[in-house]
């Protein structure tokens, strides 16, 4: 377990005295409408694009799909665990970001550590609200994040079993993402328990479905994976006691592996999450 100065790791109790204050983060005006900006590409060679227009026919809906394959995919035999990730345009590329990107292909590049493949989906710019709710909003519209999640499960990941070397096994499948990203890869795990055996649930928005509290309590007793939840105290004062609330919750009637991580300076960005990715990666991939 990582420990650093500004990282607080503990279980709900010692949070239970938490303010369950209602501010709420603006979460909708992350809308990754994604402007122009620099044409050269921040992307490792290792980074490419599967598809610019992957079908969804779950929505109807076409999207692009990028790929991370590790440095000696190509010379080796080796079948890699498989990590996919929401928000693709901020994953692997500064210029299509919304704030910049996660770094992961860098991280990845350099790492000493177990490597796997990333696949990362883009998000549907005005339809993002959407397709990462479960449920429908009366402020953003119809929920259709169970057609995404059925997307990622029934599509994507059949197409990546055929077409690349993966481990196919429950334990190397994992989900992540952050806000709404965070939101849809806590309920993908919780609706497929037997294809993740793992989520990073980062700053999840669980304020525009508080529905997944009671999806918690009725699908977590068949769900035993891991789960890595992050939030940062700066990202508005109900962030931290939402997120504790779902890990309360999940311990109550699960067997899963989880664990909290919050940091006094946590801010809810990229850059935040770019320095966070490496602690849930060497969690949820190296850790048995």
């Amino acid at each position: 377990m990582y420990k650093l100065p500004s990282i607080i790791i503990a279980l709900f109790f010692a949070f239970s005295a938490l303010s369950q204050s209602t501010t709420r983060l603006e979460i909708e005006d992350r809308q990754d409408k994604y402007p122009s900006k620099k044409t050269t590409s921040s992307a490792s060679k290792n980074v490419r694009i599967i598809e610019t227009s992957f079908f969804i026919p779950q929505l109807n809906r076409n999207r692009r799909v990028w790929i991370y394959l590790p440095e000696n995919y190509t010379s080796s035999k080796t079948k890699y665990p498989v990590l996919y990730m929401n928000d693709g345009q901020n994953i692997f590329e500064d210029s299509s970001s919304f704030s910049g990107e996660w770094g992961v292909d860098e991280f990845l590049d350099s790492t000493s550590t177990k490597n796997c493949i990333v696949v990362a989906i883009d998000n549907g710019g005005d339809k993002r609200m959407n397709e990462y709710n479960p449920y429908d909003n009366t402020r953003f519209g119809k929920g259709e994040g169970d057609a995404y999640v059925d997307f990622i499960v029934k599509t994507i990941r059949p197409y990546i079993h055929k077409n690349y070397r993966v481990l196919k096994c429950r334990k190397k499948t994992i989900i992540a993402g952050s806000s709404m990203g965070g939101l849809i890869s806590m309920y993908a795990a919780l609706k497929y328990p037997k294809v993740f055996g793992g989520a990073g649930v980062f700053s999840p928005s669980f304020w525009v479905s508080p529905e997944i509290y009671s999806y918690i309590e009725s699908k977590g007793k068949k769900v035993k994976s891991k789960f890595y939840f992050y939030a940062g105290k700066e990202e508005g004062e109900s962030m931290v006691p939402d997120m504790l609330r779902a890990f309360e919750q999940m311990a109550k009637v699960s067997k899963s592996k989880m664990i909290t991580v919050i940091r006094d300076d946590g801010k809810h960005n990229e850059a935040t999450w770019r320095n966070e990715f490496p602690l849930f990666y060497n969690w949820v991939i190296n850790k048995p």
